[in-house]
Formats: C-alpha cells, sequence, structure tokens
C-alpha cells in the first residue's frame, strides 16, 4: 500500500511540476562533481604530500555529506511544503552509497593493497574501522532495495528496512570523530545538524 500511495505521489508530481525531470541530469552531475575534481587533481598530484590519504577521507567526508542530505530531503518536504524534493531523495541516496563505497575501494587498494589478511587485521584491531566497515555493509542492503520494484516487493517491509539508515548516519559520525586526532569543528556542525534531523523524526512521531 505504501508503495502505491509513493508511486501515485510521483505521478502527482510529474504533472504538477513537468521541469523536475529536467533538472535530473543538473542534479546528477553536481553529485558527482566531488569526485570529478578529486580524481582529476589526483591525476594532476595535486593532492598534497599524502594523496592517499587525502583521497580516502575527501571521499569519507562526502559520504557523510550525502548522507545528511538524503535525511533532509523529508523534513524539508514537509516543513516547506515542498513535495517535489522527494524525486531527489533515491538518487541522493546511491550517491551516498557510492561515494561510501569509493571510500571503501580507495581504503582496500591504496592503502591496503588489497591484502586480505592486513584489511581483515586493520578491522578487527582499529574501531574506527570496524565502524565504518560495518556502516558499509548496512548500507548494501539499502542500495540493492532501491528500485521500484523492490519496494513494490517488500511493501512494508521496505520502509522498515530502510530506516537502517538512521543508525547508520549515527555510526558514520562516530567513525568521523574517531578517525581525526584534532580540529573537531566540521564533525561537530555535521552532529549538530543530524541531531536536529533525527530530533525532529523524533518529535513527530512522539506527536503522533
Amino acid at each position: 500500500m505504501e508503495a502505491v500511495l509513493k508511486s501515485e505521489l510521483l505521478m502527482q508530481l510529474k504533472s504538477r511540476f513537468p521541469g523536475i525531470s529536467f533538472y535530473k541530469p543538473v542534479v546528477f552531475i553536481l553529485c558527482l562533481m566531488p569526485f570529478v575534481l578529486l580524481v582529476m587533481n589526483a591525476i594532476n598530484n595535486n593532492l598534497g604530500p599524502n594523496p592517499v590519504e587525502v583521497m580516502i577521507r575527501t571521499l569519507g567526508d562526502w559520504g557523510i555529506y550525502f548522507l545528511l542530505i538524503g535525511l533532509t530531503i523529508s523534513p524539508a518536504r514537509k516543513v516547506f511544503k515542498q513535495a517535489w524534493l522527494i524525486r531527489y531523495r533515491r538518487m541522493i541516496g546511491l550517491f551516498t552509497f557510492f561515494y561510501v563505497c569509493m571510500h571503501f575501494l580507495s581504503y582496500i587498494w591504496f592503502d591496503q593493497f588489497f591484502n586480505v589478511d592486513e584489511i581483515v587485521k586493520d578491522i578487527i584491531k582499529r574501531p574506527f574501522i570496524t565502524i565504518g566497515f560495518t556502516c558499509f555493509l548496512l548500507l548494501v542492503p539499502m542500495a540493492l532495495t532501491s528500485t521500484n520494484g523492490m519496494m513494490k516487493r517488500l511493501k512494508k517491509n521496505w520502509g522498515r528496512l530502510h530506516k537502517i539508515v538512521y543508525p547508520v548516519s549515527m555510526l558514520a559520525l562516530l567513525h568521523y570523530f574517531m578517525m581525526i586526532k584534532a580540529d573537531y569543528l566540521v564533525p561537530g556542525v555535521l552532529l549538530v545538524i543530524l541531531s536536529v534531523l533525527l530530533g525532529y523524526r523524533l518529535a513527530l512521531k512522539l506527536k503522533r
């Protein structure tokens, strides 16, 4: 039933805002730009004295940014009464998974050189890597079930499954805090944003 209602909502949005589909490629390109710029800087040797660390951290940062952007869409849609925003939530969610995958791939490739034994030891011995790897595993089923077909098959279970994003967002920020050794300004700001987003949802649930 939930999947049918969402499909009807999308059809209404298409009729009310016919230009929204035109902007989807624009949003796609904007979401891809951080990755393109990072690759260009890597090719041109503009990543500083420790390019591997810069690459891994930049990809991880953007994974968290897109995760929070995705969590912002539903509250913004309700608060500002802009229903068309929902049309971009899936794309933002998939870009979150893309950047997290690139973050993990750059770690196992450029930092560990696909050495499985060292990767397993690192995951076990270093808690922040354990937490980061857990976030990656939790995002996999969400990405695999992001299609309309899976939404229809899972029905109510689809919504329950995708609530995994809430613990994932908290674990991702914990991973961020544990990874850095100084300058907690950025993760502190992200923590405030996440607290507001989750607090808003909790307030709505208690109100109901």
